[in-house]
């Protein structure tokens, strides 16, 4: 039997996701300190971005009866990001010589990845404010700038550039993404010791009670920890 209004209504029980509630936070490389309060100035100029796809390549394998999908790699795909750009153009400044670090025009010789990617976070909120979901592209760096069009005729415009990222992977902030990156690398007991913890709201200390160096470490150390 088709569910009523009535059941619909009741299965929501908070308010619809909605794409308009989010923040990107993009660090910027070490080597481009003299744009080191352009992290910020992002945060407020970014209008539109994406919570990347991630997929399963698979291969079909047959023993016997139906033909199965295998899934043998994952893959991430690139994430865009929109951005208003200041009358200054700054913002646009800024992506020019994040791309120049990565190959420079004066040499082509490719920099290390260690001096141009960054971890960038982008996190969803509810309608009230709250964080309700949130996910870090490790290694992130801009592959490709949108052109951006001059026309004398459009004085009501605005320029917005477009900026695709490529990244290794990313991972959800979560206590239970934490909780599942032990358990996969087999640290059972591990797992039982920091759940438990967490949910009495007690500091987790890889180091022990009597390492004279012992400190309380956040989601994101103990993440760091792991991986």
């Amino acid at each position: 039997m088709a569910a009523d209004i009535t059941s619909y209504i009741a299965s929501i029980k908070s308010d619809i996701a909605r794409p308009s509630r989010f923040e990107v936070s993009i660090p910027v490389p070490l080597k481009l300190v003299k744009y080191r309060n352009m992290s910020e100035q992002l945060i407020m100029r970014c209008e539109a971005a994406q919570l990347p796809a991630v997929t399963l390549a698979t291969a079909e394998r047959k023993i016997y009866g139906p033909t199965e999908k295998q899934p043998f790699k994952t893959s991430y795909n690139d994430a865009m990001f929109v951005f208003f750009l200041s009358g200054d153009m700054s913002e646009k400044y800024f992506f020019d010589a994040w791309i120049q670090l990565i190959n420079p025009q004066s040499t082509y010789n490719q920099n290390y990845k260690t001096d141009y990617a960054v971890p960038i976070t982008v996190t969803q909120y509810d309608v009230t404010g709250n964080k309700t979901y949130s996910i870090t592209m490790n290694d992130a760096f801009p592959i490709s700038i949108n052109q951006l069009d001059l026309d004398w005729s459009n004085e009501t415009m605005f320029h917005k550039m477009y900026v695709d990222f490529a990244f290794h992977d990313w991972q959800q902030n979560t206590i239970q993404s934490v909780v599942n990156n032990l358990e996969n690398t087999g640290v059972g007991a591990a797992v039982d010791y920091v759940t438990q913890a967490i949910s009495q709201g007690k500091p987790f200390n890889p180091f022990g009670t009597n390492t004279p160096s012992a400190q309380s470490y956040s989601m994101q150390n103990i993440s760091k920890i792991i991986g």
